[in-house]
């Protein structure tokens, strides 16, 4: 029997339907794929149900015809400003004097115990590092000796209604939602090496709607933002300024667009087609680089705040990686290595192997993500992610109970 994996990025742009097959040996042979555009969201969130159905069914449809298999199910994106990223800290009293499993089991428990509005609900729990009485930094502190137990995790939440909307969405295009996976994190996964993570890096995932910010550090997330800007208000300002069609802005802005004017030459022109069937015009690159410079500017200003706000920005040896469609602008890194002071290169979905040339690109990090959470070769998987569930805190506090009870 095949082992098909499916991995669904709804994004404000574009929806990404990948289909896999895990091999015995663990390897995952990528099978098809599919991209439709997707105008059923704002900034992240789902704002026309239908829009968004139709669009999950054409590129999964897409992604079944290219790879002549069914999806049934797949592990399905988060994104949106509506997430929220907090740090907390545990501690329990160990027993018998050695670290088990169920110590570490119950100190999680102990540091997620924070309140949590009802209309919230919890997308991961993020394991830091642990500390066994006096000693810090230990990564898997089972079989230690101690009394004393802490931990420190970083908790992921997102709106219920979100969430239900995704879910929603996802059944009436005839697919079951499996884990949903908060974005920057399936994007990191595919993205980033190992060695980074550990060094200290900050992965920038600038999407249509919104821009997501992770930082790691010793091989753990740090810190967690998203914020309400992307690629598409770069594209309103385009067409603002030079008084065009949206459509004609995007398109300006892929193909001439810059991040800053210093990689512009002094003669460059391009052409603006007009609206309501006035003539084209055509006016010097550098007034388009004047236009996208400020926002581009701006985003990279307020993800720089949240590096600051993380604790560990002069911890970040690694320096920037960008991913993202925006990320594809010409300057983006000379502009990002200006204000963060630190080594940028772009991101791509380097960690799923099988990936065709055409998807090679920053724009489908995340949809190579989901598929190796979906294989279960997604660091969450490894870090207590797939326990603590919309469920698995639950079942693990009955089981708890029951065992202290009995």
């Amino acid at each position: 029997m095949r082992n098909l994996l499916a991995g669904l990025d709804v994004g404000t742009s574009k929806v990404c339907a990948l289909v896999a097959e895990a091999a015995d040996d663990g390897s995952i042979g990528l099978l098809g794929y599919g991209i439709v555009p997707c105008t059923g969201l704002r900034k992240g969130v789902v704002v026309n149900i239908e829009a968004t159905v139709e669009a999950i069914r054409a590129a999964v449809a897409e992604a079944e015809k290219s790879s002549g298999a069914r999806i049934g199910a797949a592990v399905v994106g988060v994104a949106g400003a509506h997430i929220r990223g907090l740090n907390s800290h545990g501690i329990v009293a160990v027993r018998g004097g050695e670290v088990s499993g169920r110590d570490v089991e119950r100190v999680i428990d102990a540091a997620r115990a924070v309140a949590i509005p009802l209309d919230r609900q919890v997308l991961h729990i993020l394991p830091q590092q642990f500390a066994v009485d006096d000693q810090e930094g230990v990564r898997d502190p089972v079989g230690m000796a101690g009394v004393r137990l802490e931990a420190r995790i970083h908790i992921v939440t997102a709106a219920q209604s979100y969430g239900q909307n995704l879910n929603k969405c996802c059944e009436r295009a005839g697919i079951t939602p499996g884990e949903l996976i908060f974005e920057p994190l399936a994007s990191a996964d595919a993205a980033l090496f190992p060695e980074e993570r550990e060094l200290g890096v900050a992965l920038i995932d600038i999407g249509g709607g919104t821009t997501d910010v992770v930082v790691f550090l010793n091989g753990a997330v740090m810190h967690t933002a998203v914020l309400p800007i992307g690629g598409n208000h770069l594209t309103g300002d385009v067409a603002a300024g030079l008084r065009t069609p949206l459509s004609d802005a995007e398109r300006l802005k892929i193909s001439h667009g810059v991040a800053t004017n210093l990689v512009v030459g002094r003669d460059e022109r391009v052409q603006v087609p007009g609206v309501g069937g006035r003539e084209p015009r055509v006016i010097a690159r550098k007034i388009l680089g004047e236009i996208l410079e400020p926002r581009m500017e701006e985003i990279f200003s307020m993800a720089q705040r949240e590096l600051m706000r993380s604790g560990v920005a002069d911890s970040l040896a690694s320096g920037v990686v960008l991913v993202g469609g925006t990320s594809l602008l010409e300057g983006t890194q000379e502009l990002a290595e200006r204000i963060f002071n630190l080594p940028v290169r772009r991101g791509l979905p380097i960690n799923l192997k099988g990936m065709p040339e055409e998807l090679m690109k920053p724009m489908y990090t995340t949809a190579a993500g989901l598929m190796l959470h979906a294989a279960g070769n997604g660091r969450g998987h490894r870090n207590g992610l797939a326990r603590y569930g919309r469920w698995g805190w639950f079942r693990t506090r009955v089981t708890d109970w029951m065992r202290d009870f009995f």
